[in-house]
């Protein structure tokens, strides 16, 4: 093999290898967009197997006692916070009356007995709750959050897993940001999510080279909901390679660097 031959060969590979700018960036077209996805969006609707802290204040803390009567100071859940700047996930503890959603959507609740949860969110229990405390307490606030919100991010993302978001609530951009965004790899125009509420199973494939997906229902990702990002085909011809194909190309970039040089130096 000639030497001309050699560094044309190395220069189209690493040329090869590159993505372009297209295929890497997020919301090209957002400049241009209408955008419409309001906050209800983001509210999940509370599922069986949920995880409830609710608590109970007012201004006489001795008469709202008999409805925080499951906390124990000495029971913690653990969540997970957004990565801090060494990317580690950072672990935070929360305690609190904590109510498991049955399987037919109800929770049991001190004094009142039986309430459902059937087509609620957080917001709309919390003032289902506030209305049916005040027969016992004077202004009543009531304060009520999910433990266990969690979504899983797969494929061709930096930190695959499961991810439980402390607040309840992430977009699909802020849940692949905890997942330290796809790789180079990753196919920015096919992501895929499954969605799974009250049994029923959807999917929906994402483009996230375009604004448009903002306005989709799938912005606001939901309980348990799985982001699986496809790989492009480079990467699938890479994994067929020989796992050393990367030092040899490093080597051959190398080599042909020193051969530019030495015919510079004769000429």
């Amino acid at each position: 093999m000639s030497l001309k031959i050699l560094i044309g060969s190395v220069v189209s590979l690493l040329l090869f290898s590159c993505t372009t700018r297209q295929e890497i960036n997020y919301m090209e077209d957002i400049d241009s967009m209408v955008l419409d996805n309001s906050i209800k969006n983001s509210r999940s609707n509370i599922q069986p197997g949920d995880q409830l802290i609710i608590t109970v204040s007012a201004k006489d803390m001795d008469v709202v006692k008999p409805f925080n009567q499951t906390y124990s100071s000495g029971a913690t859940v653990t969540q997970y916070s957004v990565p801090s700047s060494n990317n580690q996930v950072q672990q935070l503890p929360v305690s609190g009356p904590t109510y498991l959603v049955d399987t037919d959507g109800i929770i049991i609740f001190p004094q009142i007995g039986k309430i459902s949860t059937k087509d609620e969110n957080i917001e709309t229990l919390r003032i289902k709750l506030t209305d049916l405390l005040r027969e016992y307490v004077k202004d009543p606030i009531v304060d009520v959050k999910l433990i266990n919100f969690k979504v899983s991010l797969l494929g061709e993302v930096t930190k695959p897993g499961t991810y439980v978001i402390p607040d309840g609530s992430t977009t699909l951009l802020g849940a692949l940001g905890l997942a330290g965004d796809l790789t180079p790899y990753g196919i920015r125009t096919n992501v895929l999510v499954v969605r799974n509420v009250d049994g029923q199973i959807t999917k929906e494939r994402v483009d996230l080279t375009s604004a448009n997906f903002i306005n989709s229902p799938y912005y606001y990702l939901k309980q348990n909901d799985v982001v699986y990002v496809q790989p492009s085909t480079n990467r699938e011809k890479a994994a067929r390679l020989d796992p050393n194909t990367g030092l040899y190309i490093s080597i051959a970039s190398v080599v042909a660097s020193l051969a530019i040089g030495i015919l510079a130096l004769v000429k």
